[in-house]
C-alpha cells in the first residue's frame, strides 16, 4: 500500500520511482518532505488530481520561523518534483523561487593526533550485546573500517554508506564513487594499509552475508543509514572528548592535512591540489581552495607564494554549499 494518500499519489510514487532508478533519491530529505507535501495536498486541496501552482506555493513559502537553509532543505524535494512532472507534460506549475543558501558559520572541529587515536582505538574496543547474531557482530566488525576510511580517504559519509561492493577493487585499491553529491562519479586510491583492511573486512562480513550489494551492509540487502553514522560517531567519539564533533568533519581533516603538505613533494602545488579536488569528488580545484581557504592556517601565504597572480581571482566568496 502506498504511503501516499492525496490524489496525487500515483504521480508521486512514479517521481519515487524515478530518482531511485537514477540513484538520486535520499530517504531523509527527500521522503520525508515529500510525506509531508502529501499531507498538504490532502488537507487543503484533497480533490486536485493535477499538481497546481497554488499546491506549489502555498507548500513552498518560506515560513517566518524558518531560514534560508531550512526553507531550502524542505522544498528541494518540491522543485525536483515540478521538474519531473512538467517534463512529462503533467503539470504547468513553474517551479518556486529558492531562497539564497546562508553562509555556515560553523567550524569543523580541528582534531589532535592524540583524539584520533583515541577515537580509533574505542571504534576497536567496541563490544556488542551479543557476539552470536549477524546484526550485532557486523556493527562490531565495521566500526573500525568504515571511520578508518572515512579519515584515510575523504570520501563523504554519504558515498561511504552507500558503497556498493561491485565498485571497491580490492586487488588495485581503488574505489568507484558514484553515488555522490552531485553525481559526478570520481576514483578514490586507498592507502596500502587501509587495503589490507578491507580485504580483511570484506572477507569476515561476506561469511556473515554472503553476496551482500554493500560493502558495509545493513543485513543482507540494505546500508547503513546517516542516523546510524550520527549515532556510532557520537558513541566513540563521548569515548574521547566532550566537544562537538560530526563523522563528516573526517572529510575536513583529510583535506586540511592534504593541502597543508602541498608544498615540497615533487609535483607543482598546481598539481598537487587537481587531485586533491579530484579524489574528493569537488568540481574544481578552486571549490577545493574556496571551502577550504577559511579552515586551513596560512593557506594564503602559501597560495600567495605560489600562484604570485591572479590570487583575488582564485579566492571568491566562500560558498560554504560545496564542501
Amino acid at each position: 500500500m502506498s504511503e501516499f494518500k492525496s490524489p496525487l499519489a500515483e504521480q508521486f510514487e512514479a517521481f519515487v520511482r524515478f530518482r531511485k532508478a537514477c540513484m538520486k533519491w535520499n530517504d531523509t530529505s527527500y521522503g520525508m518532505n515529500l510525506l509531508l507535501f502529501d499531507k498538504h495536498c490532502l488537507q487543503h486541496f484533497p480533490e486536485e488530481k493535477v499538481l497546481t501552482q497554488d499546491m506549489v506555493d502555498s507548500w513552498c513559502i518560506q515560513r517566518e520561523s524558518e531560514s534560508n537553509n531550512g526553507c531550502i532543505s524542505r522544498i528541494y524535494a518540491i522543485v525536483s518534483l515540478v521538474r519531473f512532472l512538467r517534463e512529462r507534460g503533467l503539470t504547468n506549475a513553474n517551479e518556486p523561487v529558492i531562497p539564497s543558501a546562508e553562509k555556515r558559520l560553523y567550524i569543523p572541529h580541528p582534531f589532535t593526533k592524540e583524539e584520533l587515536q583515541l577515537f580509533f582505538k574505542a571504534c576497536d574496543s567496541y563490544k556488542p550485546f551479543n557476539f552470536r547474531t549477524a546484526s550485532h557482530l557486523n556493527i562490531k566488525y565495521t566500526l573500525p573500517v568504515f571511520f578508518r576510511l572515512l579519515y584515510s580517504t575523504g570520501m563523504r559519509t554519504t558515498e561511504a554508506r552507500k558503497l556498493r561492493r561491485c565498485n571497491v577493487n580490492l586487488d588495485t585499491g581503488v574505489i568507484s564513487i558514484v553515488n555522490t553529491k552531485g553525481y559526478e562519479q570520481h576514483y578514490v586510491v586507498m592507502h596500502d594499509s587501509m587495503l589490507v583492511l578491507m580485504k580483511t573486512y570484506d572477507f569476515v562480513i561476506e561469511d556473515l552475508y554472503p553476496g551482500r550489494m554493500y560493502f558495509f551492509p545493513n543485513g543482507p540487502i540494505g546500508f547503513r543509514s546517516r542516523t546510524w553514522v550520527q549515532h556510532y560517531f557520537k558513541v566513540m567519539w563521548e569515548q574521547v572528548e566532550s566537544t562537538y564533533a560530526t563523522a563528516y568533519e573526517l572529510r575536513h581533516n583529510y583535506a586540511i592535512e592534504n593541502i597543508n603538505k602541498l608544498v615540497g613533494h615533487g609535483m607543482s602545488f598546481e598539481d598537487n591540489l587537481i587531485y586533491l579536488s579530484k579524489s574528493m569528488g569537488h568540481t574544481s580545484a578552486d571549490i577545493t581552495v574556496k571551502y577550504y581557504y577559511s579552515l586551513v592556517p596560512a593557506l594564503s601565504e602559501v597560495l600567495l607564494e605560489q600562484t604570485e597572480t591572479g590570487f583575488n581571482e582564485l579566492i571568491p566568496e566562500v560558498d560554504y554549499e560545496e564542501g
